[in-house]
């Protein structure tokens, strides 16, 4: 029995969550993809500073002494904020907002006032041009 497409994913999965720009996602997940995103760079920062030899000066916290010390940083670095922008993107659309303002988060000091206050801005709970509900997207016939 053949059943017709949808015209929408009401329940999209995690790697939806982390990885497309695509759609609406809620505050509850929204927390939950940042949290995991902050699990692992905390577990990347305990790496490096466990193989620092003795207690490092500041003049040897640098971004470049960072990514020198394991090559997969800069990479896993450049991978969770694509994560954090599709997260933002889609959080920013579920309020019925440009995606565009997602890249308020390049900027040191506003990054974190924009993380914060998307986590407590309610949904829109009618469907938007981004999809039918939170944690939802349209797709394309």
């Amino acid at each position: 029995m053949n059943t017709p497409p949808q015209s929408a994913n009401i329940a999209p999965g995690p790697v939806w969550a982390l990885m497309s720009p695509f759609g609406r996602i809620g505050r509850e997940p929204y927390w939950l993809c940042f949290a995991l995103v902050w699990v692992i760079i905390g577990i990347a920062i305990r790496i490096w500073f466990l193989s620092i030899p003795g207690i490092p000066n500041p003049e040897d916290v640098t971004p470049s002494a960072f990514a020198g010390s394991n090559p997969l940083f800069p990479l896993l670095f450049f991978v969770l904020q694509w994560f954090e922008l599709a997260i933002v993107i889609k959080r920013f659309q579920d309020i019925g907002q440009s995606g565009f303002w997602a890249l308020l988060i390049f900027l040191p000091g506003i990054n974190l006032i924009v993380v914060l206050v998307l986590g407590f801005i309610p949904s829109q709970m009618q469907a938007n041009k981004n999809g039918p509900l939170p944690n939802s997207y349209w797709r394309k016939s």
